[in-house]
C-alpha cells in the first residue's frame, strides 16, 4: 500500500512537505520554508529528513514560499527529477525564489559581518540565485484538468484551488499490483466568491485527503461586510487625518487589494487619496497576473485587461528613495507594502515612522503565523520589535479576515462535501487549535475521524 510521511506543516501553517511512497516511487508534495520566529526559521538550514537524491518527482501545489521555498536546496542537495507545477504558478514561484535568495544572501552577509567582529564563523545563505536558476530548469509547467503520467504508474491531475494564481488541488493516482489509489492534497483552498480568483474546483473521489486547516476553527465575515469595513476604516483615517498601512503578501493579497481599490474608487471616496503600491516583488507579481488573466474570475479578467491593475492616484514606487518619501506624508496616503506577516519588506520602514501615530490605521488582511510581528499586532501587543528596536503601537489595528485567500471552516466543509463517499482525511497546514476545530466538525457533519498527524508520522492509504 502507498504511504505518506508528514515532514512539515503539522501543528503549524508553514513548511509544507509530504513524502508519498509506493513500491517503486517516491514523490514529494511541496517543499516549503518554515516561517515564524527566528528559532523556527533556523530549521530551514538543517539537512532534509530524507535523501533528496532518492526522490523521483516533486509536485508543487502553489508558489507561496511556505510550500516552495526549499526547492532550490532540494535540487542543490541531489534531487534530479522534475518539479510539476501549474504554468502560471511556475512564473510566480520564480520571482518568489529569486527574492528569497536575495534576502537570504543579504542576511547571511550581515550575520557574517557580525560574526567576524566577534571572532565567530561566517554563515552561508540558504540558497543563491544560481541555485534558483538551476531549480527553475527542473520545473515542468502543467495545465488544470489534464491527466499527466509523471512517472511510471503515477498520474497527476491539477484542479484549480482558487487560492492564488496557479494554485492547485493535487490529485495523485498511483497503481500497484493492479490497484489504483488516489491521494488528494488540497494545498491551500481559497474562499468561494473571491472578487479576483476563480472558485475552487470540486473533486468526487479519493482514498486519502491531505486537507489544509488554516482557518479550520473559525468563520470569516462576509465579503459585503468586509468591503464595508474597509470603506469605514478609510473614512476613519480621513476624519483622523492619518494614513492607512496595508501589509500585504506580494502574491494574491496585493492584487486583490488593488482590484478592490480600483473597483470601489468612487464609492470609497478615493479621489483625494494618494495610493502607493510599495512592493517591488508585488509589482512583478501584478505584471504576471495581468499576463495570466485567463485564470482570474471573468469579471476581474475583463477589468485587468482594460486597466492592467492601474487607476487614478495609484503610484508605483520601485526605488527605495520613492518608498522613503512616502513617510513624509502625514495624512491621505494608502500604502500597500510587503511583507504580509510584517517579517520583512518595506512595511517595516513605514511601521518605524507611522506605527506610533494614533491617526494611523493598519489593515491586516491575511493569516499571521505565530511569532511574527503581524501576529503580535493582531493579538493586541502594545509594542513590537523591528531591527532590535521596540516600536510603540499607537495606531489602530484592524483584522479584516473576509478577504482571506483561505477558505474558513464552512468553506472547507463545502469543498469536502463534493466527495461521493467520504475519504480518509489527514489534517495539515493548521495550528493545533484549528486542526482540532476542523476535526470536530468533520466528525459531526460527515462522520469522518480525521487524523491529526505529528511531524514524522507515517500513514498508509
Amino acid at each position: 500500500m502507498p504511504t505518506v510521511t508528514f515532514f512539515g506543516a503539522t501543528g503549524g501553517v508553514t513548511g509544507s512537505c509530504f513524502l508519498v511512497e509506493t513500491a517503486h516511487q517516491r514523490i514529494l508534495l511541496d517543499c516549503g520554508l518554515i516561517q515564524g520566529s527566528s528559532r523556527e526559521e533556523a530549521r530551514n538550514g538543517e539537512p532534509f529528513p530524507f535523501d533528496p537524491a532518492s526522490i523521483d518527482g516533486v509536485v508543487l501545489s502553489h508558489a507561496h514560499l511556505d510550500h516552495s521555498g526549499r526547492l532550490p536546496q532540494l535540487v542543490r542537495d541531489g534531487f534530479k527529477g522534475w518539479i510539476h507545477v501549474h504554468k502560471a504558478g511556475r512564473d510566480i514561484v520564480e520571482i518568489l525564489l529569486e527574492d528569497a535568495a536575495w534576502l537570504s544572501g543579504k542576511e547571511a552577509k550581515q550575520t557574517s559581518r557580525n560574526n567576524r567582529n566577534r571572532g565567530e564563523d561566517e554563515v552561508e545563505p540558504l540558497f543563491t540565485r544560481e541555485d534558483v536558476a538551476i531549480c527553475m530548469d527542473r520545473m515542468a509547467p502543467l495545465e488544470y484538468q489534464k491527466l499527466y503520467e509523471i512517472l511510471p504508474n503515477v498520474h497527476l491531475k491539477l484542479h484549480d484551488a482558487g487560492h492564488i494564481l496557479g494554485s492547485a488541488v493535487v490529485e495523485l493516482r498511483t497503481l500497484e499490483n493492479g490497484a489504483e489509489k488516489r491521494l488528494v492534497f488540497t494545498g491551500d483552498l481559497g474562499q468561494k466568491g473571491s472578487p479576483l480568483m476563480r472558485d475552487w474546483e470540486p473533486l468526487e473521489s479519493a482514498d486519502l485527503v491531505l486537507m489544509e486547516s488554516t482557518y479550520g476553527d473559525r468563520l470569516h465575515r462576509s465579503r459585503r461586510e468586509t468591503e464595508q469595513e474597509i470603506k469605514e476604516i478609510l473614512q476613519k483615517a480621513a476624519n483622523g487625518r492619518g494614513n492607512v498601512l496595508m501589509p500585504a503578501f506580494a502574491v494574491g493579497r496585493t492584487q486583490e487589494l488593488l482590484y478592490l481599490l480600483g473597483k470601489h474608487y468612487k464609492d470609497w471616496g478615493l479621489e483625494g487619496w494618494q495610493i502607493f503600491l510599495d512592493t517591488p516583488l508585488g509589482i512583478r507579481a501584478t505584471e504576471i497576473h495581468a499576463r495570466h488573466d485567463r485564470y482570474l474570475r471573468p469579471a476581474a479578467a475583463d477589468w485587468v485587461r482594460e486597466t492592467r491593475f492601474r487607476f487614478p492616484n495609484l503610484r508605483i514606487t520601485e526605488t527605495a528613495e520613492q518608498s522613503m518619501a512616502i513617510n513624509r506624508i502625514q495624512s491621505g496616503a494608502i500604502v500597500i507594502a510587503g511583507s504580509g506577516m510584517c517579517t520583512g519588506g518595506r512595511i517595516r520602514h513605514h511601521f518605524k515612522h507611522q506605527l506610533g501615530r494614533s491617526g494611523t490605521q493598519v489593515i491586516i488582511a491575511g493569516f499571521q503565523a505565530e511569532g511574527t510581528p503581524g501576529r503580535q499586532l493582531v493579538d493586541g501587543a502594545p509594542s513590537i520589535t523591528i531591527w532590535g528596536e521596540s516600536l510603540r503601537v499607537g495606531a489602530q489595528v484592524h483584522t479584516v479576515g473576509g478577504i482571506s485567500a483561505h477558505a474558513d471552516q464552512d468553506g472547507l466543509c463545502d469543498w469536502f462535501r463534493g466527495f461521493r463517499l467520504a475519504p480518509a482525511v489527514a489534517l495539515v497546514h493548521g495550528e493545533d487549535s484549528a486542526r482540532k476545530g476542523l476535526a470536530d466538525v468533520l466528525k459531526e457533519r460527515f462522520s469522518v475521524d480525521a487524523a491529526v498527524p505529528a511531524l514524522g508520522d507515517r500513514l498508509e492509504y
